[in-house]
């Protein structure tokens, strides 16, 4: 679906939130370069990502995005470690790294034998190890069973606030918006029709979506 948006980005997570369809992964993927965008800017920092106008468009690679996909597409061949050191920019932070999210105890572990919430802290950190200047996760608790996204949730909050790092999350779950993110941007039909706090949307939302999505 084509996206039509203006949205900013700092040191605190966004959330993009919506119904499926409505463009939210559509965006982040234009973000992280994967998905051609026809028009507009995407600026990290100073730095232009891509410039429609100037015929800007930084590869994926370079633009140095962690991203976390759905279902985390961890390498089923590679064990924890070997996973996390893979795009690793400093292959001897990957056992510091391990320990700061709690997962060295699996470091020889494979994919198929984690849990859910095991496997996303493994995608955090095999993003985190390429040192990025941004990250865009796309609903990372989806993938969860009802028992583990409560935890999952609260330990993803607390390392997004610590790592004051430009974050966009996609999600169609309020409560997971209003967990990992300080402020919301509504997208329906592929624009973004609102941003704010979920206490500034509740108050005065702009289409009977919104209303509803956050009564």
């Amino acid at each position: 679906m084509p996206v039509r948006a203006t949205l900013t980005v700092g040191a605190e997570p966004v959330a993009l939130l919506g119904p499926n369809g409505s463009g939210k992964t559509s965006l982040l993927l234009c973000v992280l370069g994967v998905r051609p965008a026809r028009r507009g800017t995407i600026r990290l920092g100073d730095d232009v990502l891509y410039d429609a106008a100037a015929g800007v468009d930084v590869p994926v690679a370079e633009r140095r995005l962690g991203y976390v996909p759905q279902r985390y597409a961890l390498f089923p061949h590679l064990d924890v470690r070997e996973n996390v050191a893979f795009g690793a920019r400093d292959p001897s932070r990957v056992d510091a790294l391990l320990r700061r999210l709690d997962i060295a105890d699996l470091a020889d572990r494979t994919p198929a034998s984690l849990s859910g919430g095991e496997a996303q802290r493994v995608a955090l950190a095999r993003a985190l190890a390429a040192d990025p200047r941004g990250l865009l996760l796309d609903e990372p608790l989806a993938a969860l069973d009802v028992t583990a996204q409560k935890k999952v949730r609260a330990f993803l909050a607390g390392w997004l606030r610590d790592l004051r790092l430009p974050t966009l999350v996609v999600t169609h779950d309020p409560e997971d918006a209003a967990a990992l993110a300080s402020r919301l941007a509504i997208i329906e039909a592929g624009r973004v029709v609102q941003e704010g706090t979920v206490d500034e949307l509740r108050a005065h939302p702009a289409t009977p979506f919104v209303a509803e999505l956050l009564r």
